[in-house]
Order: C-alpha cells, then sequence, then structure tokens
C-alpha cells in the first residue's frame, strides 16, 4: 500500500488519515493476521512516522476496535439491508439476499472469515460474533414473516439460507459465477419452497453482470 502514498506528502507534514490507517490495518489483517496490525509495521507499510497513528487512534486497541466496527458495518450492515430491500415476493427477497454474497455484492467474505478466527482468540471478539450472528438471523427471519411465513418455519428457513452462505465462506468455497449462476434458482426454490420467475431471475442476473 505505500505505493500509494505519496512521500512528498510526507515531508510537508501529511499524516495521512483516519480512512487511511484503518485501510492499512484492515489489509495487514487480511493478508497476515492480527498479528500484523501493528503500528510500526503499518507506519513503515504507509511510509509514514509512527507519531501519525496517534493523531487518529489512541492505541492499538482504539484501532482493532475500528476494525470490529467496520466488519459489522460493512457485512451485517449490508445483510440487514438487503433483508429491507425492495421485493415483491419472497423468491424475490432471497434472490436479494444471495446477492450480497457474490463477488460484486457488498459483503466481504474475507473479512467475516478472518474476523471468525480472530474470534476463536479473544472471548470478547467471539461475542461480538455471536451478535452478529444473532442480528443477521433476526433480519433474515423478519423477511420471511412478512411475506407470511410462521415463525417456525420462518426460523428455520432463515437459519438455511444464512448458515449454507456462513458455509461457503468457511469452507473457502471457489465457485466460478457462471456455476453458480445455475445453482441459484435451485437455492432460491430449496430456501423458500417457491420457485423465482424468470422476470426476478433476468433481473437478478443483470444486476451481478450476467445479462437477462
Amino acid at each position: 500500500m505505500a505505493d500509494l502514498i505519496d512521500t512528498t506528502e510526507k515531508a510537508t507534514g501529511w499524516r495521512g488519515s483516519r480512512e487511511v490507517w484503518l485501510a492499512a490495518a484492515r489489509e495487514a489483517f487480511l493478508d497476515s493476521g492480527l498479528d500484523a496490525v501493528k503500528i510500526q509495521p503499518l507506519a513503515s507499510r504507509l511510509n509514514l512516522s509512527r507519531t501519525s497513528f496517534y493523531w487518529f487512534f489512541a492505541d492499538r486497541a482504539a484501532l482493532l476496535e475500528a476494525l470490529l466496527e467496520d466488519w459489522e458495518t460493512v457485512n451485517t450492515g449490508s445483510l440487514v439491508a438487503a433483508t429491507h430491500d425492495y421485493a415483491e415476493t419472497i423468491t424475490e427477497g432471497v434472490l436479494n439476499l444471495i446477492g450480497i454474497f457474490l463477488d460484486d455484492g457488498p459483503f466481504e467474505s474475507r473479512l467475516d472469515l478472518a474476523v471468525r478466527g480472530w474470534a476463536h482468540q479473544a472471548e470478547a471478539v467471539a461475542l461480538r460474533v455471536n451478535r452478529a450472528d444473532d442480528t443477521r438471523l433476526a433480519a433474515i427471519r423478519a423477511m420471511y414473516e412478512r411475506f407470511g411465513y410462521g415463525a417456525g418455519e420462518a426460523d428455520v428457513r432463515a437459519r438455511t439460507v444464512y448458515l449454507v452462505q456462513i458455509g461457503y465462506i468457511s469452507m473457502q468455497v471457489h465457485e466460478d459465477t457462471a456455476t453458480r449462476m445455475t445453482r441459484i434458482p435451485d437455492y432460491v426454490k430449496t430456501f423458500t419452497g417457491k420457485a423465482p420467475s424468470e422476470r426476478e431471475l433476468a433481473r437478478f442476473r443483470a444486476r451481478h453482470g450476467q445479462g437477462a
């Protein structure tokens, strides 16, 4: 990332920004794990002075907290938002949800996997992950209930959708886009008990650059 920083700005006293430091921390976390998220290595990566860090974060703990907040905003936030996106049917609602997990979607699978790994090392992070899972499941469950599913069925279907997606992430499954697209109609039918319409599928494919 250092090549993204203009070294002449360092000479004029440029300290970066909160976003620049957080982006570098996130990149280090994803590439090399939590131990790589340390102030001096990040400063070297950014070609900035160590003291510049303290203009934006009180200490490393504050930076780690910012990483968790970023994860919650990006991943939990995008999932909850997807459950409220416009949908005429439950099948369209589930397509909206599936879409966030595709390569062009806002949900960042590598970040989720990294935070779940972190949770194995820190009880406080494990609690955050558990709360995030509860929030995500509640949002999906509520979406099903809005389309007339009873509470018990909505809960089981929500778990089926979510645990399949988390399974993809945890197993680091790599499917090419064409293969994933061919499976999506049957996934939707499995998740909802209903087949998506051709019109819904055409809109979904168009949104994700797959044509009509």
